[in-house]
């Protein structure tokens, strides 16, 4: 297949729809051997991830050309009970609702080539995204409308693809350096928010603006360095990613509708505690702080604005957003070979819960609330070479619960997801 259809695939399967939303809205692991080990990857240099991962793997992976698809599930769901409203302005309104739109394809790939013994190059695209939502309308108090009373369907659509071209150098020969320019497009569509246009600084530009678009760029470097043996230890850090502002929803989102990828970054270790058993852990930081967009709290400013500073209101700097905390995720993976031929993988991951109470009414829109989740995987290598991953993904559900805008109510939102992903590699 040549790397223009690939791209080409990429591209139109990303449109489709993106919703990952494991460990806030970016995914539990990229490429499907880190995936079956709940994302631990840092130390990982057995796939051309590293762009995703840490670019230093690159150096040690050879020559190779990785593409996966993994078919991911979410369930969401949000309910209100108990408001009483406050007329004429929001009228009681409770009930509940299911989100449609449940399985989605999200393809990745990775390519590397050795250009030396000490230096490789490559490239890795992958997807991001995670608030793909889509609330059916219901009978409520403001007539035939959504849970928010908009009219319609409600929801979002956030489409995130990202190209990394890798380059890694061997510093001695245990030790990499790596650097992967981040190139980032993303799309966003709102819809059923028609009752937020009283609290915007732009009205027109806050929802059923179809999807809008913007490019981003931003950085990832790592180093790896087997320090013995049998233990390997590696590092990588990815600034934020700058996008520019959806014109579109600048009446939605804070900054003018701008809306950036924060800045992340891992540690891990792992341990070939045997030749068939490795165990690997991994820590990573998601500082979603820096993006206020995301970060900002969405009660205090929604009500400021809703008493007449405008300085506070929807799209401004000081703006609502989704009021998401920062959080530190671990990952603990176990790989054995049980064959040259097969090789099983498993693994299990824990993230700070991004969402406070607070805040639940907004992320009705993003009910990123996992916090727990358990994988399995495999690999077979065939006769050519070639191997065939597979990963499964099961997310625990949880939900969060907070006062909701519309007075005296509670909100509630909950979810929890699967995914099964194949990839198919070929050594070149």
């Amino acid at each position: 297949m040549k790397l223009t259809r690939v791209f080409a695939f990429m591209a139109l399967a990303g449109l489709a729809g993106s919703a990952f939303a494991t460990n806030g809205y970016f995914s539990h692991g990229y490429g499907m051997k880190s995936k079956g080990m709940a994302g631990v990857s840092t130390t990982s240099t057995e796939d051309a991830f590293g762009g995703a991962n840490n670019p230093a793997a690159m150096a040690f992976a050879g020559n190779r050309f990785d593409l996966g698809v993994d078919l991911f599930s979410p369930q969401r769901e949000a309910s209100r009970t108990g408001s009483t409203g406050m007329a004429p302005f929001f009228p009681p309104i409770d009930g509940s609702s299911e989100s449609d739109s449940n399985y989605f394809l999200i393809p990745e790939l990775g390519y590397t080539h050795q250009v030396s013994s000490t230096l490789a190059a490559g490239v890795t695209v992958y997807g991001n995204g995670g608030m793909n939502t889509d609330y059916p309308a219901f009978a409520n108090n403001c007539g035939s409308s959504n849970l928010l009373c908009g009219q319609g369907d409600l929801g979002v659509d956030l489409i995130q693809l990202i190209v990394a071209p890798t380059i890694a150098y061997k510093v001695a020969p245990n030790h990499s350096i790596g650097v992967s320019p981040l190139l980032g497009y993303q799309a966003f569509e709102a819809r059923g928010l028609h009752a937020f246009e009283g609290i915007t600084s732009s009205p027109g530009n806050v929802t059923n603006n179809g999807h809008d678009d913007a490019f981003g760029y931003g950085v990832r470097i790592g180093y790896l360095g087997k320090v013995t043996p049998t233990v390997t230890i590696g590092a990588a850090y990815a600034s934020k990613m700058d996008f520019q502002e959806f014109d579109d929803y600048r009446g939605l989102f804070a900054e003018q509708g701008d809306f950036d990828i924060p800045e992340n970054y891992n540690l891990g270790a792992s341990w070939q505690a045997t030749q068939q058993i490795r165990l690997a852990v991994d820590y990573q930081r998601i500082n979603y702080s820096d993006v206020a967009a995301v970060a900002n709290p969405s009660g205090p400013a929604a009500f400021a604005c809703f008493m007449g500073d405008v300085t506070q209101c929807l799209g401004t700097d000081g703006g609502s957003g989704f009021g998401w905390q920062d959080v530190d995720v671990w990952k603990i993976g176990v790989e054995h070979k049980l064959s040259p031929n097969f090789t099983l993988r498993a693994g299990y991951s824990h993230t700070d819960q991004p969402i406070p109470s607070a805040d639940v009414e907004f992320n009705i829109l993003a009910p990123a609330v996992i916090e727990d989740h358990v994988t399995v995987g495999f690999t077979y290598t065939l006769a050519t070479g070639n191997e065939l991953t597979m990963a499964y993904m099961h997310g625990f559900s949880n939900d969060v619960t907070g006062p909701s805008l519309f007075f005296g109510g509670q909100d509630k939102i909950e979810m929890y997801q699967d995914s099964l992903g194949i990839q198919y590699s070929w050594k070149m």
